[in-house]
């Protein structure tokens, strides 16, 4: 639990943080960002060894709960919220992060390097966000965040299993927020894309994932229902797209035009 006395901590005593892909990069930067503003995190990376590294290296190791589990798999992905049910929590955050890249040309590689990657990075979001749907509607309230990329809309080659996991998971959050939005307005939904990150699967030159863990828990910690279905392109949210009609009435001042929201 975090520290009472702290009244930073007390604003989020209620507060409970899942990371998916939280052994390195982005996802154990989130989850150190989470624990040094008292909020708890936990920590889910296939490898012991990994997530075990995202605790000793936090500034706050006792706001970390580290969990070795593959999020390709359904049975174990239930014994991890199994395992959270024993915490007092009524605010659930989820971020699916987890993800894979295998580069490989696609007509003479084995299918084994798509179907993982369409496991961890799709279907291990939808079987985190079934599980923890449950508890937030339970609660009333909850944040779901996808970790996502602009690989659907421009793939690349050697891409083909990373760049349609994806853009499924894009569809993927858009249909959520289409089926629970309007029900339980106060569980929102957002894609968020951190950008070209100075990681593993990202390149040198890239951005260091310890900034763009600082807007992901930023987005994360917002509770404001209009918020639901925004996509977020590193630190602002990007304009849906609007219809001639909708245009015309905006330049008119029929209607309100977007105004971006800006991430700290």
């Amino acid at each position: 639990m975090t520290d009472q006395g702290d009244p930073m901590a007390a604003k989020f005593d209620d507060t409970l943080a899942i990371v998916t892909g939280a052994g390195s990069g982005l996802g154990r930067a989130l989850c150190h960002q989470f624990a040094e503003r008292g909020i708890r995190a936990v920590g889910v990376a296939r490898l012991n060894d990994s997530i075990l590294g995202t605790k000793e290296t936090c500034k706050h190791p006792e706001n970390i709960i580290s969990i070795a589990a593959d999020v390709s798999d359904q049975v174990a992905a239930e014994r991890v919220f199994h395992q959270l049910d024993q915490l007092e929590f009524s605010h659930l955050i989820l971020i699916n992060n987890a993800s894979v890249y295998d580069r490989y040309d696609f007509a003479t590689a084995s299918l084994d390097f798509f179907e993982r990657e369409i496991k961890t990075n799709f279907g291990g979001a939808v079987s985190y966000t079934h599980l923890a749907l449950q508890r937030m509607i339970r609660n009333g309230k909850g944040r779901i965040i996808n970790v996502g990329s602009f690989a659907d809309q421009a793939p690349l080659p050697g891409s083909t299993g990373y760049s349609v996991s994806k853009g499924a998971l894009r569809l993927f959050s858009a249909a959520l927020v289409a089926d629970v939005g309007k029900r339980f307005p106060n569980i929102i939904i957002n894609d968020w894309v951190p950008g070209m990150l100075d990681t593993k699967m990202g390149r040198p030159e890239g951005l260091d994932p310890k900034q763009a863990a600082v807007w992901g828990v930023e987005l994360a910690l917002l509770r404001n229902p209009e918020l639901n279905g925004l996509v977020f392109d590193m630190n602002q949210d990007i304009a849906p797209q609007r219809s001639l009609k909708r245009r015309v009435a905006e330049a008119l001042g029929l209607r309100p035009k977007h105004v971006p929201v800006f991430l700290d």
